[in-house]
């Protein structure tokens, strides 16, 4: 039989969960470079050298990209190519350069990534490691094949621990892949976001070896972990013109602050300086469609719309209101194409 005494009913009240004293913590922080109205422009100076010093970007020398053709193959939408180029040494970036038949060049080009899956081979809708068997895609990730169907050329890169680039030299790997780079990153001064973000900057660098791409019309878009690296790529690489992240905007405090998600997520000391608007609203004045759905258990659509009220105060602020857009699909964590889409064609055209 157990005794209940007062010191015991005090020790069952206790704060032992660790998640708690985190929690106080940020609800006790301000974000000291929130935007908070004034000269837009110098709020983002400002604040996008510290985003990149944050996510840690790799700064070395940049090497060749060594680009090599896998292979090359006509499609019912036009062609697509499989390359591979050197982002830094030893990390080799696949990717699959997509084409459409129905426009001529120079081509609006959108960089787009997957998230958490089996790899960027979903964008052109084929398998992982037979890349000649077709398969079906749901949610509407295929990216690649979306962009094709609305004249619209793609660049669908694999990130780093998915797909063709998952960890395969270690002895053990956590069930997530990506949570050993993301804490062998961090040892090292970096962030996975940061390595992903570099990735797409060399894929910049790729398309800029290229004689057919309007550099007028390059965007990035991706979903979940791939609408994380869209976001943070906007915010920080001034070639980006276009934005398209979906099911990842919403509060970091409502979403990866409450809820459990992978550790690639994570910016080690970010919320000292902002909240996800503020980053995001780096991108101002240049257009965005924020992607979300109505029942995302793991970023809450009430976050979502309040968090883009205050990107939208930013836009404003910028003179830019009217090209920051939301879109709402009715299920969960997926893209909406039939949704999102009219809108980015009519921002582009």
């Amino acid at each position: 039989m157990t005794v209940t005494t007062p010191e015991t009913e005090a020790q069952n009240e206790a704060s032992y969960s660790p998640s708690l004293a985190h929690r106080h913590v940020m609800e006790s922080m301000t974000h000291s470079m929130a935007y908070d109205g004034g000269d837009v422009r110098a709020w983002r100076r400002r604040l996008r050298r510290r985003v990149k010093s944050l996510i840690g970007m790799p700064a070395e020398k940049r090497v060749p990209l060594d680009v090599r053709t896998l292979w090359k193959r006509r499609h019912p939408l036009g062609t697509i190519e499989k390359i591979v180029f050197t982002s830094e040494p030893y990390s080799d970036v696949m990717a699959y350069v997509c084409l459409p038949a129905t426009v001529a060049p120079p081509y609006s080009f959108f960089v787009c990534l997957q998230g958490h899956s089996t790899g960027a081979h979903k964008s052109i809708a084929v398998d992982r490691d037979d890349n000649s068997v077709p398969i079906d895609v749901e949610g509407d990730r295929d990216f690649g094949l979306g962009c094709m169907e609305r004249g619209v050329a793609a660049l669908c890169i694999e990130q780093r621990s998915f797909g063709e680039r998952r960890e395969q030299h270690q002895e053990r790997v956590a069930t997530h892949g990506c949570h050993d780079a993301t804490m062998h990153a961090l040892m090292l001064g970096r962030t996975l976001i940061g390595e992903r973000v570099f990735d797409v900057d060399r894929g910049l660098d790729y398309l800029a070896t290229r004689d057919d791409v309007d550099w007028s019309r390059i965007g990035v878009m991706g979903n979940s972990g791939g609408g994380t690296v869209s976001m943070f790529s906007a915010a920080v690489l001034p070639r980006v013109r276009y934005a398209m992240p979906s099911c990842y905007f919403c509060t970091f405090r409502d979403s990866i602050m409450s809820i459990y998600h992978c550790a690639d997520n994570y910016v080690p000391g970010l919320l000292r300086y902002a909240e996800m608007a503020d980053v995001m609203g780096l991108f101002a004045p240049r257009p965005v469609v924020i992607v979300a759905g109505e029942h995302d258990n793991i970023f809450p659509i009430e976050a979502t719309r309040l968090e883009f009220d205050r990107l939208r105060e930013i836009y404003e602020a910028a003179g830019a209101g009217d090209r920051c857009h939301l879109v709402v699909g009715a299920e969960g964590h997926r893209f909406y194409a039939s949704q999102a889409w009219p809108v980015m064609l009519e921002e582009l055209e």
